[in-house]
């Protein structure tokens, strides 16, 4: 093969690549940074300009509106509440089911990896859950959430091999050193699974984030709704209608922008904290999985 010609066409395909993901990149941010300008627009230039990128009017009216927005406040209130101590319950139940079903010697082992199987292809369906809910006096509280969602199956198969893949001698030495199993789990596998942690960690907490279905099935007070049922209400009150203050609300587009910035501030916050673990769980996870 003509070594020469291959050089040659080397730069020209880097320059096609780096061109089509340029533009790929371009396509992903322009919606992203419609909604934020926009959030930053006047109510008068969005509704009589029509369609502009840049504002020539910056405000912060529709920020100040939310914060001083009582129903928003507690919609995303509420929505912490559910992401912090759902995404707890979520790992604490996935990690000490994952690490007993990665034992070997564990009894029942088998069944209870086929019964988890059985469920990522089929589950209860939304009736029967609802009526056991309902049995359990559970309607109306955030506990419906957290326990009707506190194991993912998927996310449990992946973290049991990972435990599996950890090396037998670690654990063998630091049970010579009179390890029990919680203080080996803790002190040494945990550690160890940083990579691991991370990831589902991040899959949990956008998973209790936009926690929205669940929400609306189970929650009757108003008070309790996420914030991702506000921005639905918010959407449904003013569609189809010219009207920017509907109920007494102000729903204008630049308000309705705001409330997705806010709601999606908290996620792009966190994932530069947990980007360099979560490269290494998904990498670790498509090799030993």
């Amino acid at each position: 093969m003509n070594t020469s010609l291959v050089r040659g066409k080397a730069p020209l395909f880097l320059f096609l690549a780096y061109g089509l993901l340029l533009v790929l990149m371009l396509v992903i941010l322009f919606p992203f940074l419609y909604v934020v300008f926009t959030s930053f627009a006047t109510r008068e230039e969005i509704l009589t300009r029509g369609f502009f990128l840049i504002p020539h009017q910056w405000t912060l009216d529709a920020y100040g509106y939310l914060m001083n927005s009582e129903q928003f406040v507690r919609s995303f209130r509420n929505a912490v509440t559910i992401t912090v101590f759902g995404t707890a319950i979520n790992m604490i139940f996935t990690t000490l089911m994952a690490y007993g079903l990665a034992k070997r010697w564990l009894k029942g082992r088998r069944t209870l990896n086929f019964m988890i199987l059985f469920t990522m292809l089929f589950n209860g369906g939304i009736i029967p859950t609802y009526i056991v809910v309902q049995q359990l006096h559970l309607l109306d509280s955030y506990w419906a959430l957290y326990l009707t969602a506190a194991i993912a199956p998927f996310h449990l198969i992946v973290m049991r091999s990972f435990f599996q893949n950890i090396p037998l001698e670690i654990e063998e030495s630091a049970r010579i050193d009179g390890c029990g199993e919680l203080r080996l789990l803790l002190r040494i596998v945990l550690p160890l699974s940083m990579p691991a942690i991370a990831t589902f960690t991040l899959f949990y907490t956008v998973q209790n984030w936009n926690s929205y279905f669940n929400a609306i099935l189970y929650l009757t007070d108003s008070n309790k709704l996420p914030l991702q049922v506000y921005i639905k209400q918010m959407q449904a009150a003013a569609e189809g209608t010219m009207n920017t203050v509907v109920a007494g609300y102000d729903y204008s587009p630049s308000v309705k922008m705001a409330a997705v910035v806010l709601t999606a501030a908290p996620l792009m916050i966190i994932y530069p904290f947990l980007q360099k673990y979560f490269n290494q769980g998904m990498l670790l996870g498509s090799v030993k999985g």
